[in-house]
């Protein structure tokens, strides 16, 4: 079993930056995705990394701003967040599972998400 915890969500005007981090415990050799839900639209892929933190992944809408990492001593993913549109504005889930995927049917657990609001 895996627990995950995100946080740093919040509100920040267009243009800021946030990170974000998801804590985890349990079992904890996973791979890890980031996830977001806008509103009133479905989960979609946002980033991923490997279990050695070795290859990342990340949507074409979020390259150049936003940035994976892990750091596996202390059993936490981060999600750093430039450059923020109104468009990024959503719910936030990490998640892991045994690879890296695109899909969220391709992970095994998920935090309960933290919320980004970005104004214009």
């Amino acid at each position: 079993q895996v627990q995950l915890v995100e946080s740093g969500g919040g509100l920040v005007q267009a243009g800021g930056s946030l990170r974000l981090s998801c804590a985890a415990s349990g079992r904890t050799f996973y791979a890890m995705g980031w996830f977001r839900q806008p509103p009133g639209k479905g989960r979609e892929f946002v980033a991923a990394i490997s279990k050695s933190g070795g290859l990342t992944s990340g949507a074409d809408s979020v390259k150049g701003r936003f940035t994976i990492s892990r750091d596996n001593a202390k059993n936490t993913v981060y999600l750093q967040l430039n450059s923020l549109k109104p468009e990024d504005t959503g719910v936030y889930y990490c998640a892991a599972g045994p690879y890296i995927g695109y899909g969220d049917s391709e992970y095994n657990y998920w935090g309960q998400g933290t919320q980004v609001t970005v104004s214009s």
